[in-house]
């Protein structure tokens, strides 16, 4: 189990035998978070006399008969066989799909592909893997919809129908919630799972800078997080979430499709609304969000011109917008949302933009240089006033500049933070090269002929 993974249960537990207020654990996750994760959360409850020492010691005990037995309970099954199967009968308990999900968290999966007619195979740090590399069995297309019929609600079931896929949140009990697609191919169902974290993460838990936390300290305006698919987007603006929900006492409202990490509701009211079963679509309920009283507004995507346009308004309006975008840099962020409006709005667009755009964070995942997990490369953008000039005047192109010289205000052009991790040695220049806006500037130089213009030998 993961430091955080015990933290979160000790919380828990302190809650369970009411030792401690919700208060009071939030503000002792705050103080956490805030020393970057230093410290684990029993000792500064502790130290800050919320809980005496007696009484943390008896948690742990009750902490180690509790995991003592989940791991008795998951033996009988770990035990028959290692690999998971869609073949054959139902478990006594659960369904088939909820063995492989929990085979996949178990193995660090950030997600599982089940396909008709292929092998099953999960996604870990960014690649593909078969789940038995040397004689993978294939999926057979009963075995694939019999498997997935069975987590599909009636009314999804009929959307899938009707529509050829649907999406879905799936929650396997005591082990993860996922976010999930099914759809329809020539071979039969498919459906791909992206394993979802328990608990909203920190800052640190996701390797992200800790001063990114005063982001969440606008009170109005439109802070976006962009980049392409699988980088981390939705965990980042989960984090941000879980410090105002921590650190205000507001109203927070966010539109997903479908919701992914659930907020419970701390110093903030917190309502997660989904696009499907709470409502018709992100700009209807992003209408209806300026007449329930938001202090922030979080959007899953911004997908069309209407929801664009209404996350401008809002954030003109006096809330603050978070908002995610599938955009690789800041200046094609900001080029994306001026681009979707027709050209008789575009200077009014330019001013909406340049007063109420607070900051951009693109970020890449790269593969670590030791093969051990993913490390993120961030590009950030502080709008300041010649941010402000710059979209106002229909010159964006110019902005690299202002990122490249705005490091005391925070500011990193995105091959710069992959030149610190290759200098670092965290990730290879191959990979840096792979995602950097200027390749060359990671590809190693020729090696200069020798002296008196003999060639270079051939190496063997």
């Amino acid at each position: 189990m993961s430091s955080s993974q015990e933290d979160h249960l000790i919380g828990r537990l302190a809650l369970h035998y009411k030792l401690i207020t919700q208060d009071q654990l939030s503000q002792a996750t705050l103080q956490q978070s805030r020393e970057g994760g230093r410290r684990k959360l029993g000792e500064i409850l502790v130290e800050s006399g919320v809980l005496p020492q007696r009484r943390f010691e008896q948690l742990l005990v009750a902490q180690q008969e509790l995991l003592a037995k989940r791991q008795a309970a998951a033996a009988p099954e770990s035990t028959g066989s290692a690999l998971p199967s869609l073949t054959g009968p139902a478990p006594v308990q659960g369904r088939r799909i909820d063995r492989v999900l929990e085979y996949a968290v178990r193995e660090g999966a950030s997600d599982v592909h089940i396909h008709s007619g292929a092998p099953l195979r999960l996604r870990r740090h960014g690649r593909m893997s078969d789940v038995e590399p040397t004689n993978p069995a294939i999926i057979d297309r009963d075995s694939a919809e019999r498997a997935i019929r069975e987590i599909l609600s009636p009314e999804q079931q009929g959307i899938l129908d009707e529509h050829g896929q649907v999406d879905l949140a799936y929650t396997v009990p005591g082990v993860a919630r996922f976010r999930s697609n099914v759809y329809r191919q020539q071979r039969g169902w498919d459906a791909v799972f992206r394993i979802i974290p328990p608990q909203p993460p920190t800052l640190s838990d996701l390797g992200l800078p800790t001063s990114l936390a005063r982001l969440a300290n606008f009170h109005q305006g439109l802070v976006l997080i962009t980049g392409p698919a699988g980088c981390g987007k939705s965990s980042t603006l989960a984090a941000m979430l879980n410090i105002v929900n921590e650190d205000r006492r507001d109203h927070i409202i966010t539109i997903e499709d479908p919701i992914e990490v659930l907020h419970p509701s701390k110093r903030c009211v917190v309502n997660q609304r989904q696009v499907g079963p709470h409502t018709q679509s992100f700009a209807r309920a992003l209408r209806a969000a300026l007449r329930e009283d938001p202090d922030v507004i979080a959007i899953g995507e911004l997908r069309d011109l209407e929801t664009i346009a209404l996350a401008l308004t809002a954030a003109e309006t006096g809330h603050l917008v978070m908002a995610t975008l599938h955009t690789n840099n800041a200046i094609r962020t900001i080029n994306r949302i001026l681009g979707v409006f027709p050209p008789e709005q575009q200077d009014q667009i330019r001013t909406m933009v340049s007063e109420s755009l607070r900051a951009i964070i693109s970020q890449r995942l790269i593969p670590r240089a030791d093969g051990n997990g993913r490390v993120p490369a961030l590009e950030i953008l502080i709008a300041n006033k010649a941010v402000g000039n710059l979209v106002r005047e229909n010159k964006t192109y110019q902005i690299k500049s202002v990122l490249q010289t705005g490091g005391a205000q925070g500011m990193c052009l995105l091959d710069s933070s992959l030149a610190e991790l290759v200098k670092s040695g965290t990730i290879t220049r191959e990979e840096a090269a792979k995602n950097a806006e200027d390749p060359a500037r990671f590809l190693a130089p020729a090696a200069p002929p020798p002296a008196g213009g003999a060639p270079a030998p051939v190496p063997a």
